[in-house]
């Protein structure tokens, strides 16, 4: 343990050096402070990924390295399933996993562990890659997944998937992501004004887990360090440098547009994360339309402090404990056959 506790402070030490670097360099574009906070990102998310390996446990099968779009060359994605079912027709409720990385960087490998956990609870997991900022912006992401989604029903019965009983996550950025592919799936108003139609009807998506996400950027201070590394990740995702004035922008904070469609959702959030408090208006939000919502939330003065992302930490209680609440509310919103 003690040797797993040095790596994970020399990745957490390099990360805030990188991106400490990234905080100087020119304004002129938002590419090389990009690319040095997606250089700490995956270095910390490939760490978090390898640290859940042990807690993968056997019988799980898959399909990698599937395309979903054969003309756009980031469209993949992989499959995981119990390997009891690998040859056989049967068909899973299915969490469709879109990863984190602030847009600007991640994959689906890096959630593959995670993933593999879910499966073996006796689901179809799918985790979708999507192209990053700065080189591809919004709403591609939103058009990709959407295009995922198409591509995973018309292919439900070779993968293992249940198309009737969808549940839509993600984490960090996929949280953000997600939550406004729900808000185009349930408004048709909404999907109209971002200009993406829906390849899945409401129905079938039964439920989103939402991993601190980032869904109501307005109130943000960007002030400092903290400030200035959320421009970054704005200015990137969004193409725009003035993306704080851009009224098209606007549809992006989910909070502003949820309706009483929207999907039933489990939002769990640290009280260490500075992206907690918009995971709480998202939830204030979605009470307010009559949407049920199952939230894990600590309270401030809570110690240890529970930080960003902390879901993917099963070797911690709060890790654990929003494993076993996702388990259980996913358990809610679909039904199932015994394996």
């Amino acid at each position: 343990m003690k040797g797993g506790r040095r790596i994970l402070l020399w990745v957490f030490t390099v990360e805030l050096a990188v991106i400490a670097i990234g905080f100087a360099v020119s304004q002129v574009s938002p590419w090389p402070a990009a690319l040095l906070i997606r250089f700490g990102f995956n270095l910390q998310a490939n760490y978090v990924n390898w640290a859940l390996g042990k807690h993968v446990p056997p019988g799980i099968g898959g399909l990698l390295d599937q395309r979903y779009d054969e003309s756009d060359p980031d469209a993949f994605l992989d499959v995981f399933y119990p390997s009891g079912i690998q040859n056989s027709d049967r068909a899973l409720p299915t969490i469709v996993w879109i990863h984190g990385g602030g847009w600007v960087s991640g994959s689906r490998k890096q959630v593959g562990n995670y993933a593999r956990i879910l499966a073996s609870r006796g689901y179809t997991v799918v985790t979708v890659d999507y192209s990053l900022a700065p080189g591809r912006t919004y709403p591609t992401p939103l058009r990709q997944v959407m295009a995922a989604l198409s591509w995973l029903q018309q292919n439900a019965r070779r993968l293992h998937i249940d198309p009737l009983q969808l549940i839509l996550a993600g984490d960090s950025a996929g949280a953000q992501i997600a939550a406004q592919l729900a808000n185009i799936v349930t408004a048709p108003a909404y999907a109209t004004a971002i200009g993406i139609k829906p390849s899945i009807v409401r129905p079938r998506i039964r439920g989103l887990l939402l991993y601190c996400g980032s869904y109501d950027i307005g109130p943000v201070r960007m002030r400092g360090i903290w400030g200035s590394f959320l421009r970054t990740l704005l200015w990137s995702y969004f193409g725009e440098k003035t993306f704080a004035t851009d009224r098209g922008l606007a549809p992006a904070i989910v909070t502003d547009f949820v309706t009483p469609t929207f999907p039933p959702t489990f939002i769990p959030g640290g009280n260490g994360d500075p992206l907690t408090p918009q995971s709480r208006r998202l939830a204030g939000a979605l009470v307010a339309q009559g949407v049920p919502v199952d939230t894990l939330f600590y309270p401030p003065d809570h110690i240890p402090r529970i930080m960003h992302e902390y879901q993917f930490n099963l070797d911690h209680e709060a890790g654990r404990v929003a494993l076993q609440r996702s388990i259980a509310f996913v358990a809610s919103r679909v039904e199932r056959r015994p394996l």
